[in-house]
């Protein structure tokens, strides 16, 4: 089942009935400077060989030391390109684009552009952004954020979809005698609002073709996942969570910021109860002072016990 979409990237996360893993960069660990180029795309080939499924890139437009990272630091549409041409079907993820920071016309044709040079592999996580100094450098009220947020999804759809099309938003206006190209492999790229995107849930499962969210306890994603399946029925749910590998496979959880420390014995009985509860994708981040081999383990120890 794919859930209303063709689209490749999507097909390899969601076009399963059972749990898919997904890991992001920087995949070396550096996201306070630049980090090493090359061994960040080995590193992509080599999460790609051993199974996992998407390969996940953050936008973080402008850099702010006190929130602690750069992401990436590379600009995501030429970012995604590159890691695009060094692997060959993994999804390529945007965890996420920050809409209300960056005009809708040119997120649509950067995305179709990248998802066309991957053959179809795209999948864009969206989100309002939550570095406050950004609003004022691009001149955004951030209490707007709400409403860019849902005018971009619109004015994306509508270009990717339609030919000349006309369209009047707050962005600016189209009066059909000018077009948006590339288009897309499919007719729509997926979009996972990510967080709550200042939306009501309802909003989400009626716009959004997934949810992307951050991890939470236990009992309350279970909450969670009750109001998104209420809203938006079998549409897929995605969480990020933080995954250090200790020494020891059989370690207990130790609770760190956005998920845990453990060994990689629980790591897959979590894993295991999360599809359980009704996720259907994970973004992990096993990397470590030797990034290739705790991929390797995460995928033999976890991923391959989950599956």
């Amino acid at each position: 089942m794919t859930r209303g979409h063709a689209n490749a990237g999507w097909r390899r996360i969601f076009d399963t009935d059972g749990l898919t893993f997904g890991t992001g960069f920087p995949l070396t660990g550096s996201n306070e400077s630049r980090p090493p180029i090359d061994e960040e795309i080995e590193l992509a080939a080599h999460a790609e060989s051993v199974g996992f499924d998407a390969l996940w890139a953050r936008d973080v437009p402008l850099y702010w030391p006190r929130f602690g990272d750069a992401g990436q630091t590379f600009d995501t549409w030429p970012w995604l390109s590159h890691a695009a041409a060094h692997t060959d079907e993994i999804a390529l993820g945007t965890a996420s684009v920050v809409l209300p920071l960056r005009h809708p016309l040119h997120v649509a044709k950067s995305a179709a552009t990248v998802d066309r040079l991957s053959d179809g592999r795209l999948v864009m996580g969206v989100a309002t952004g939550d570095r406050d100094p950004e609003f004022p450098a691009f001149d955004v009220d951030p209490g707007e954020r709400g409403k860019l947020f849902r005018e971009s999804v619109d004015v994306m759809r509508t270009v990717w979809r339609e030919e000349f099309p006309e369209i009047e938003s707050s962005w600016g206006t189209l009066d059909g005698e000018m077009d948006v190209v590339p288009k897309p492999t499919t007719d729509t790229i997926p979009l996972l609002p990510t967080g709550h995107a200042r939306q009501e849930v309802e909003w989400i499962g009626e716009h959004g073709d997934g949810w992307f969210f951050y991890h939470l306890p236990m009992e309350t994603l279970e909450s969670y996942l009750a109001d998104w399946r209420e809203a938006a029925g079998d549409k897929p749910y995605a969480m990020a969570v933080q995954t250090e590998l200790a020494d020891d496979p059989t370690a207990g959880p130790e609770p760190i910021h956005l998920g845990y420390r453990a060994g990689t014995e629980w790591f897959a009985e979590y894993f295991r109860d999360l599809e359980d509860v009704g996720v259907d994708h994970v973004l992990v981040s096993p990397g470590g002072d030797d990034p290739a081999a705790n991929l390797t383990r995460f995928a033999e120890e976890v991923v391959d016990e989950v599956s």
